[in-house]
């Protein structure tokens, strides 16, 4: 039999051994954090923030990592990079290679785009064929809110042996 207990700050129960969080009020996301695989002391960057970002996510990533997010002009070595993505953007593969530069090896690039129907949505064949190009795989796709979904994208073991 599982365990429940509430969660920290109040914000709905917990059934320990499953990785599962239940959401309470006003449609706060579960887990958020955990679903993009952010672990605590992790380094984050974000890249592509604007006004219509969702702020749950940006905040359980903080909180779960323990900082805040690095901006686009830090020069870390980062565990995981948030890439908001819309279409309209830009040149995504160019993108990807500007954010692998910061990354540590064991890396990972999570891009977030607006779900189907929603506005600047952006194509997932759009990612998958960007990703190769740009020296990344594509492993899961996630949703994240009521709006984003993502894309998780990691550097091919292959490529990584070779460093």
């Amino acid at each position: 039999m599982k365990q429940t207990r509430a969660c920290p700050r109040g914000r709905g129960t917990r059934k320990w051994g499953t990785g599962v969080v239940a959401a309470d009020d006003a449609g706060r996301s579960s887990d958020i954090a955990g679903k993009l695989g952010v672990e605590p002391g992790m380094v984050v960057q974000e890249l592509g923030w604007d006004s219509d970002v969702d702020e749950a996510v940006r905040d359980a990533v903080e909180e779960k990592a323990g900082d805040e997010l690095l901006d686009e002009d830090a020069n870390d070595v980062v565990d995981l990079v948030l890439m908001w993505w819309r279409e309209g953007d830009g040149d995504l593969v160019d993108a990807l290679i500007n954010a692998i530069g910061p990354l540590a090896d064991n890396g990972v690039i999570w891009v977030l785009t607006p779900k189907t129907g929603r506005a600047r949505h952006v194509e997932p064949s759009e990612i998958a064929e960007a990703a190769p190009t740009a020296g990344l795989s594509q492993t899961s796709n996630v949703s994240v809110s009521d709006e984003w979904a993502g894309a998780r994208l990691v550097a091919p073991k292959a490529a990584k042996s070779r460093r």
